[in-house]
């Protein structure tokens, strides 16, 4: 392989029944910062089956410079089998050096098959990438060990290099409609025999779902809350500052919160304009999935337990004492 060959970067632009997943944005972002430093094109490939327009101009919007569209029947519906083949057989010929897929359920599934025909290898899970200034490789960090020390991997033989990112790790650009960009269209070559799986019906469950990576203001409780009652007074301070209740691992392993709601490295990583963290003493795994919020307040019993280096505000005390006098002081304040 001659790794010089390869050039440019692209993003899987995830969609579902016309929707492009927010994810894909995430990384058009960052994908963006990272071909400027290359001095390469950014490239959204997108996936999929007729009305696809909407979707290529949106992802042009949110800065890649071209769209790379495979539109086939047998894309209507996502397949590992049939997006593995036609991704794999795209970049062979075009060649990318680098591409990122958001860690989805469709993304954790497609990553390992695309790479795997490749022979080339993934990072899964990264909270952090980079451009090594030496040589120009990927530095692609993630948790490891547990998550109890952050690794950063790179791919130096092999091309192109491949990572899988989590849906709120990196912020999308600001839509500029006034982008620039191209739309390429690649001739897909997919049969109903390249596909072991065939999708008889989609049956959709309606469920209300509370998407933490959207709040502005989370309000999250840990092991030191004590017990499921004493959430009630997340949920009541959550209510007057008009944001969302959130847990740790602890918390939702224990039944106190919802595994939707969970916040950290096996959770969802957030980025709220404020992050009260409560009785969570702040393992590594949990500072991985909230450490980029704007404003992090934390309140714990231990002055010296990890939440408190890394917050803008620390507050040493009983959660169930200090909770209260924030309600009472915020509603002053509403009123």
């Amino acid at each position: 392989m001659n790794i010089t060959d390869y050039k440019g970067v692209w993003v899987f632009a995830e969609q579902r029944d016309g929707e492009l997943q927010k994810v894909a944005l995430e990384l058009l972002g960052k994908g963006r910062e990272i071909a400027d430093k290359l001095g390469v094109k950014l490239t959204a490939l997108l996936l999929g089956h007729k009305n696809i327009e909407a979707m290529t101009n949106e992802l042009g919007a949110y800065g890649a410079d071209e769209v790379l569209v495979c539109d086939h029947e047998f894309l209507t519906h996502y397949t590992t089998d049939g997006y593995a083949k036609v991704i794999a057989d795209v970049v062979n010929i075009k060649k990318p050096e680098i591409i990122f897929i958001g860690a989805s359920f469709i993304g954790r599934d497609l990553g390992p098959r695309v790479s795997g025909r490749l022979s080339t290898g993934l990072t899964a899970d990264c909270t952090s990438l980079d451009i090594d200034p030496e040589n120009n490789n990927l530095l692609m960090t993630r948790p490891a060990f547990g998550g109890n020390l952050m690794a950063t991997i790179v791919c130096g033989d092999h091309r192109p290099q491949m990572s899988t990112v989590r849906p709120g790790v990196f912020e999308k650009l600001a839509k500029d409609t006034n982008r620039t960009f191209t739309v390429e269209e690649f001739k897909v070559e997919l049969s109903a025999s390249d596909i072991r799986t065939e999708t008889i019906e989609v049956v959709k469950s309606l469920k209300e779902m509370i998407d933490i990576t959207e709040a502005k203001v989370l309000v999250s409780g840990g092991r030191g809350m004590a017990n499921k009652e004493n959430f009630a007074l997340l949920d009541e301070l959550a209510g007057v500052m008009g944001g969302t209740v959130a847990g740790s691992r602890a918390a939702v392993d224990n039944g106190w919160v919802e595994k939707a709601v969970q916040v950290g490295q096996t959770g969802k990583t957030v980025r709220p304009n404020i992050y009260i963290a409560c009785g969570i003493s702040g393992a590594i795994q949990h500072l991985a999935g909230m450490q980029e919020s704007n404003f992090i307040i934390a309140i714990n019993k231990d002055a010296d337990c990890p939440i408190m280096k890394v917050a803008d505000v620390a507050l040493v005390g009983d959660v169930t004492k200090v909770v209260p006098e924030l309600i009472a002081q915020f509603k002053e304040m509403n009123n």
